[in-house]
């Protein structure tokens, strides 16, 4: 008997093609996690909220005391997905053409040649980020929004998939350049990692003591951007979609908040609530998806009145918990 199993058995057995995709990259997404997780000692709910950046097409903001595996956490994840990985450190004399790469005159050929900066990689880690000026910030701003930079005048794509994970030290105040809002608008989540517990800080010194621990590769990026695309086939029905509009709105009328979530930021919240949904194995989105990504998505959004006395987390809560939930 042959052991080839027709498209039709394989809708009756595990359901349509688009379910048995959704399932297949939630078992995908917990491989990634575990080999993640198995280098890097932090919450799993925060590792997986970092993973969001790279199926959901965004990026991942990082901050937090130094020290705690902010850096970690993006070389890990470019190690487990056989992809290419490059570390910027951002200094306050980098250059814009530092990152995005400048052409140079061949005296050989007589011509002009372009030399590819840092930020042609898949997985690019902008350590320190609120080191650098605002002009070299914003270099960023057209590879994290279009997935290219223009350089001399000519545009650049980049590789596919790219994912930027940032980091920058809240407690370091001296030296720093706060991230303006439209760089900030730019990542779709921002997490910290928070300091480890007791048993989890004996675990982080077993794991170093020959040495840091490397990754091994358990997913390639051709099935990275297979999975990016099963993420964007997620459905989200029309309850869900004026939900969150809702919500956003809810953000806008806050009495702590002087600008609310933007049609923009509703677009990240809806999509990484897809690649949260895809994460369960299900194919549809949920009220309780959005909450569980909620504050992660929109708190480094939102820009506070002066003199509030709550924090952007606990607006956005607050915010969703304003609104009715669809049934």
């Amino acid at each position: 008997m042959s052991n080839v199993v027709s498209i039709s058995e394989a809708i009756e057995t595990q359901g349509p093609p688009a379910e048995v995709a959704v399932r297949t990259l939630a078992v995908d997404a917990e491989k990634l996690l575990q080999m993640v997780s198995s280098v890097v000692v932090a919450p799993k709910r925060t590792v997986r909220t970092a993973l969001l950046g790279l199926f959901a097409q965004g990026h991942v903001l990082l901050e937090d005391l130094p020290g705690v595996g902010k850096t970690l956490i993006g070389k890990t994840i470019a190690q487990s997905i056989a992809c290419d990985f490059k570390r910027i450190q951002f200094t306050p004399d980098l250059l814009p053409s530092d990152i995005t790469g400048t052409t140079v005159f061949d005296m050989r050929s007589s011509q002009f040649n372009f030399v590819a900066g840092p930020i042609f990689a898949n997985v690019v880690l902008a350590d320190e980020i609120n080191r650098a000026g605002p002009r070299t910030q914003s270099s960023l701003l057209e590879a994290m929004a279009e997935f290219q930079v223009s350089v001399d005048g000519e545009v650049k794509k980049l590789p596919d998939p790219f994912l930027v994970i940032a980091t920058q030290n809240f407690a370091e105040s001296h030296g720093t350049f706060p991230l303006p809002d439209s760089q900030k608008d730019r990542f779709l989540v921002s997490i910290g990692i928070g300091l480890p517990s007791a048993q989890h800080e004996v675990t982080i010194l077993e794991r170093s003591v020959h040495g840091m621990p490397k990754a091994s590769p358990v997913l390639t990026a051709a099935r990275v951007r297979e999975m990016q695309a099963t993420v964007m086939a997620v459905e989200v029905s029309t309850q869900l979609r004026e939900y969150i509009v809702n919500f956003a709105r809810a953000t806008r009328q806050h009495p702590a908040v002087r600008t609310g979530l933007s049609p923009r930021g509703s677009a990240a919240l809806q999509r990484a609530a897809q690649c949260w949904a895809a994460f369960e194995g299900r194919g549809y989105v949920t009220p309780g998806d959005v909450a569980e990504i909620g504050v992660s998505v929109v708190a480094h959004r939102l820009m506070m009145s002066a003199g509030n006395e709550i924090s952007a987390e606990d607006a956005v809560a607050e915010a969703l918990d304003s609104v009715p939930v669809p049934a």
